[in-house]
């Protein structure tokens, strides 16, 4: 398997992972009486300030797969396998966990200041493959 798709595959468990720690949060506060089952609303602030850094941190990795997957797989599909292509991709989910590490550790300044640079990364390398993809598209 090629690097890029093994950095999708990985990119995929590493927002699964996030997924389970929030349900594991939501079921064991439900057992202990803590919230009620329906008590999670979408959008709304609920829970401890870790328990919402957590949420937060899986709705954004998620957010993102769509996008980090469109990518990988335009350029396996078309063949593209280039040094650029597969650095890139590894260094996307190398940003995206240490972006959800910071998340889950605090919600300081500081640590949403370094959250940010690590999102700034996998912006940047999200417009790169494109662009590279698309110059490898049109033969340039």
């Amino acid at each position: 398997m090629s690097a890029p798709l093994v950095s999708l595959v990985w990119f995929a468990l590493w927002a699964v992972l996030l997924v389970i720690v929030v349900v594991g949060w939501r079921v064991a506060d439900v057992m202990r009486g803590k919230a009620k089952a329906d008590g999670f609303t979408p959008g709304e602030k609920h829970g401890s300030d870790a328990y919402w850094r957590a949420n937060r941190a899986q709705s954004n990795a998620l957010e993102n797969l769509p996008i980090f997957g469109a990518l990988v797989l335009a350029g396996v599909a078309s063949g593209v396998d280039t040094g650029t292509f597969s650095m890139l991709c590894v260094v996307v989910v190398i940003a995206r966990i240490v972006q959800s590490v910071i998340h889950l550790s605090s919600g300081s300044v500081t640590a949403v200041n370094f959250r940010f640079a690590a999102y700034a990364v996998q912006l940047v390398c999200f417009v790169w493959i494109g662009l590279h993809l698309l110059l490898h598209f049109y033969g340039m």
